[in-house]
């Protein structure tokens, strides 16, 4: 038995490395936190000790005589807390008293026959002489006034902050440091391992427009890399039965054209004029539908390489090829356009649609828009359209409107057929509809750049 020395990327690993990522993280955050958080990462208060020391401070001042105070309140500061007392007839007692300021309640200190208050450094009694002696040196001290049995006061002054926020608060944002630190790392994650399923699924749904889209590139965990191999595997499959299938159609196709010719000798050997002139017209008539589905069939196997191209000078020339037959074609949209294709394979798509309009309506107008991502070439005519019911349906193979088409102009329905074909392999779509003011408008809407397995396709827009 073999044992692996290396783990294998497989989902449920993925998930382990993502929980202890997550865990690593958020104490790396809390880490960050208490070394930078300043007064947000000190404890609250309560955790200091302050309002023990003060507690016992202003029960032993009360218990004292008063001309003890003074000494006890020396004796009792601190480089942490600085304390100081204050008798009735002073002027710092007047001004406490008049003073407002906060009101705390505490276990230790919250007796009811005591006054306490709290002044912050911004706050106007701190300026009071006497109060704050060393402002200049500390201009941020926070103080706790406590008025004694005999209305003296003490006051405690804190020329350095040693706690922080309460404990609900510091709760509340190591929840949210927990949260950040969970989504950020589940966030990412996520979407690494939902990449390769979305370039799996946006694959399958190409494929089933073009069957000749690329293998999709094995990456993600390996259940996911199995999928992939069994998909590209049977996309492999369904290549090679294609080509084979193609292969042998055209063959057929092209070894029809041996009896046809003889079909034809032979037909010239018959008396009656009549029936010669029938059997003429049906090996012609088989003769086109053999050309037809050659032609079909060439366009089906091409192998030109894509490549980057000038969009309306491929316009210009179908536009000016049909000048040299007198017949006016307007082109409506830049000069310049670079797109990404098979500039042959797209010519005979736009030279199949501007012959349609020409053969069943009337000499049609070519419009090119661009937009960022995508390229839109828009063919319209003044004929009598389609109707409604068949929109679609003229993109089947070998399928024709006998009723608004005219039957001797040749061809078998495989036109737009081979021209939906090479647009979809570009990742583009074709588009017909009946235009208000009457005749018919083709949107053929393409990518401007080169299409990696499994990217979006753009969206097929209706024509207004």
């Amino acid at each position: 038995m073999k044992f692996s020395t290396w783990p294998r990327d497989t989902i449920a690993l993925r998930f382990a490395v993502t929980t202890g990522l997550a865990i690593g993280v958020s104490v790396a955050f809390m880490g960050l936190f208490f070394l930078f958080g300043g007064i947000w990462a000190q404890p609250e208060i309560e955790s200091t000790g302050l309002y023990e020391v003060v507690a016992a401070i202003v029960h032993i001042a009360d218990a004292v005589p008063p001309e003890l105070r003074r000494t006890i309140a020396v004796t009792s500061s601190t480089d942490r807390l600085h304390v100081d007392w204050y008798g009735v007839d002073t002027p710092t007692v007047t001004a406490l008293r008049s003073n407002p300021g906060s009101k705390i309640r505490h276990p230790l200190l919250g007796e009811s026959y005591w006054t306490i208050k709290t002044f912050m450094p911004d706050d106007p009694v701190s300026a009071i002489s006497g109060i704050n002696e060393e402002r200049a040196k500390y201009p941020h001290s926070y103080f706790l006034a406590v008025q004694l049995n005999d209305e003296s006061w003490l006051v405690f002054a804190a020329f350095n902050r040693t706690w922080g926020v309460s404990r609900r608060t510091r709760q509340i944002m190591f929840g949210l440091l927990c949260l950040l630190s969970t989504g950020i790392v589940s966030t990412l994650a996520a979407r690494q391992l939902a990449s390769p399923v979305r370039k799996l699924a946006e694959a399958v749904r190409t494929f089933g427009l073009n069957p000749q889209t690329l293998a999709i590139a094995e990456t993600g965990p390996r259940e996911i890399r199995q999928v992939v191999q069994t998909f590209n595997a049977m996309q492999a499959q369904i290549h090679k039965f294609v080509a084979y299938r193609t292969t042998m159609l055209a063959a057929i196709s092209h070894d029809l054209r041996t009896p046809l010719t003889r079909m034809r000798l032979r037909g010239e050997f018959i008396e009656d004029e009549e029936q010669q002139e029938k059997l003429f017209h049906d090996v012609d008539e088989m003769q086109a539908m053999v050309d037809g589905a050659l032609a079909f069939f060439r366009d089906n196997a091409a192998n030109e390489t894509p490549t980057t191209f000038d969009l309306p000078g491929v316009l210009n020339t179908i536009a000016n090829d049909y000048a040299d037959q007198n017949i006016d074609i307007r082109y409506i949209g830049p000069a310049h356009a670079i797109c990404w294709g098979r500039p042959f394979a797209l010519k005979r798509v736009f030279t199949n649609l501007v012959e349609n309009a020409i053969k069943y309506a009337t000499p049609p107008e070519i419009e090119l828009s661009c937009e960022n991502e995508t390229v839109v070439v828009e063919i319209s005519d003044c004929g009598p359209g389609l109707p409604p019911d068949a929109l679609d349906r003229v993109f089947d193979p070998y399928y024709r409107l006998d009723k608004s088409r005219n039957p001797a102009s040749g061809g078998f329905g495989l036109g737009l057929t081979a021209a939906q074909a090479i647009v979809q392999e570009h990742g583009g779509y074709i588009v017909l509809a009946n235009r208000p003011e009457g005749g018919l408008k083709v949107r053929v809407t393409l990518p401007r750049k080169k299409k990696s397995p499994g990217a979006d396709r753009p969206d097929r827009p209706p024509i207004a």
